[in-house]
């Protein structure tokens, strides 16, 4: 369906009098795909809220939200009861269990479909890099010029999706990366990039070093309770830079869940089918051919393999994705 077409019908799901949430789970490309909708929304809704379903703790989003002063509001401080319309962006309703307790007005994402998606507005596109690029579009297509706070975020959001365009990305993330860089802080954004670690951070460098075990071309890490599910994200990326290693899976327990982050090559692969494969009947699970993610409550974790020990949870970890398919 043509871009104006897509638009028109989203737009016909709201009107003047509805107080509308935007709910995100706050990575980059989530975070600029949500300012999106709130500037497609501007002066035709009562108003728009960005509702993150969790703290941010990446540095590099942090950052992004200091200094671009970006206006998202924590879960516990929302007022969702004052909203009637609901819109998920970047995310389906499966993959976080609030957002299967809510009715979505809208769903937006560049994600595979793991099970069927219904509402009265449904735009999934997983052939796309990005939530981000499919944003720049509607943008187009209601010919709003960005500003610079949005075209920063949008850039931003394409090039982490992307991995700066080195995994699946269509021509169309290119042509949305060339439209909104003359709109974005250049400065700005070079400051988000490098604001990746901490010192603190670095213990959980060095315990996954010294934790580390190989088979073959995968390396598997556990790290007990972490301060942030994207720290398991940044080590994930970090071991897959090991020569002959093709997959990274790192775990760690934070919130009373087991967060399993995988990372490979992308080369023939597809780390979204394997963790819903291995742990899709007992938590979330989904993701890329390159990148995925498991969420394991400990309550059901328990239920499976017993004492919740370090070993007995890499053990868990380890024979659910070893061994699996190459290809």
């Amino acid at each position: 369906m043509p871009w104006k077409a897509t638009l028109t019908r989203f737009y016909s799901q709201f009107n003047s009098k509805d107080h509308v949430c935007i709910l995100i789970d706050p990575d980059p490309d989530a975070i600029a795909s949500a300012l999106a909708v709130k500037r497609l929304l501007w002066h035709k809704t009562a108003s728009t809220t960005i509702v993150m379903i969790r703290q941010i703790r990446r540095l590099n989003n942090l950052t992004m939200v200091r200094l671009l002063h970006l206006p998202l509001v924590l879960l516990k401080d929302a007022s969702l009861e004052k909203c009637n319309k609901f819109v998920l962006v970047d995310a389906q309703p499966d993959h976080n269990d609030f957002f299967k307790s809510l009715q979505f007005t809208a769903v937006i994402d560049h994600h595979p479909v793991n099970s069927e998606v219904m509402g009265p507005f449904v735009d999934i596109r997983p052939e796309f890099g990005s939530t981000s690029t499919i944003m720049t579009e509607y943008l187009r297509a209601a010919k709003i010029k960005p500003s610079k706070v949005l075209a920063t975020t949008l850039l931003y959001g394409i090039k982490t999706d992307t991995r700066n365009f080195e995994r699946h990305t269509l021509v169309q993330d290119i042509m949305a990366f060339r439209s909104l860089y003359p709109h974005a802080d250049k400065n700005v954004l070079r400051k988000i990039e490098i604001a990746d670690l901490s010192l603190k951070d670095l213990r959980f460098f060095h315990k996954a070093l010294e934790r580390k075990h190989v088979v073959r071309d995968r390396i598997f890490v556990h790290l007990d309770e972490v301060p942030s599910s994207d720290l398991l994200v940044e080590i994930a990326e970090f071991l897959l830079k090991i020569h002959d290693i093709s997959w990274s899976i790192v775990s760690g327990i934070y919130e009373d869940c087991l967060i399993i982050v995988v990372r490979n090559d992308g080369y023939r692969k597809d780390a979204g089918k394997v963790m819903r494969r291995a742990f899709g009947q007992i938590g979330c699970a989904g993701g890329h051919n390159a990148m995925a993610r498991a969420e394991i409550p400990l309550g059901k974790l328990s239920g499976i393999i017993g004492k919740l020990s370090s070993k007995e949870i890499e053990r868990f970890v380890t024979g659910s994705l070893s061994p699996f398919p190459k290809n």
